[in-house]
């Protein structure tokens, strides 16, 4: 009987690690990504589908951080935002229509990063709540407008009870509402741009200023 409880534990193992890998995105190609070879990017205003009108200014602040630990220069995205604005671009929506040449020609940089909001949003049910940030990136060069790099990430927080006694479930009720009434947005928007720029054979290749850089 332990024999076969263990051939059935190790099958269930098994099939679980092929399903994983069965939904594992193939690595990227970054053929184009390692021809250009951009040592600079530019990260223009955050366009939105999310019905929360502050979550592009609040995303957009959180996107410069994790480009630097990733080896590139960036930027300083709230001089770039005032920038464009004096130049005609104030409207984001603009901005990710313009040639990808245009702009970086106006900073002297390599590649732009364009960053599109999809979901941006709070549930709320009694004892718990979850955030969720949904973001589509795309790594154009300033040269040719060619996209190097595309990603699409979700990230998500939920706070609540950890357990069904009556404390926990209170505990859990006052972390809920709590987060209900201040949505945890820039610690997802922080994990989804981590996860969208590290992710090994999915993120960005670590730039110039990274101990990585041009070993893979």
């Amino acid at each position: 009987m332990l024999k076969v409880a263990l051939r059935r534990t190790a099958v269930a193992a098994l099939l679980a690690l092929t399903a994983a890998c069965a939904h594992k995105p193939p690595p990227k190609d970054y053929t184009a990504y390692r021809s250009e070879d951009p040592h600079s990017i530019l990260v223009i205003p955050v366009t939105n589908k999310s019905t929360q009108v502050d979550a592009p200014d609040n995303f957009l602040a959180t996107l410069a951080v994790p480009l630097a630990e990733r080896g590139y220069y960036v930027f300083p995205v709230n001089m770039v935002k005032r920038t464009m604005e004096d130049d005609g671009l104030g409207d984001a929506d603009m901005v990710r229509a313009a040639d990808p040449r245009r702009l970086a020609n106006l900073f002297g940089a390599d590649a732009v990063l364009y960053a599109e909001i999809e979901n941006w949003d709070a549930s709320y049910i009694v004892v718990s709540a979850s955030t969720t940030v949904r973001v589509h990136y795309t790594l154009k060069s300033g040269k040719t407008g060619e996209t190097l790099w595309d990603q699409t990430t979700t990230a998500a927080y939920s706070q609540g009870a950890g357990g069904i006694d009556p404390i926990s479930l209170l505990v859990g009720a006052v972390k809920a509402a709590v987060e209900r009434a201040h949505p945890s947005y820039i610690r997802v928007a922080n994990f989804a741009n981590a996860q969208a720029v590290n992710t090994p054979d999915q993120g960005l290749l670590p730039g110039p200023y990274d101990k990585g850089y041009k070993k893979n």
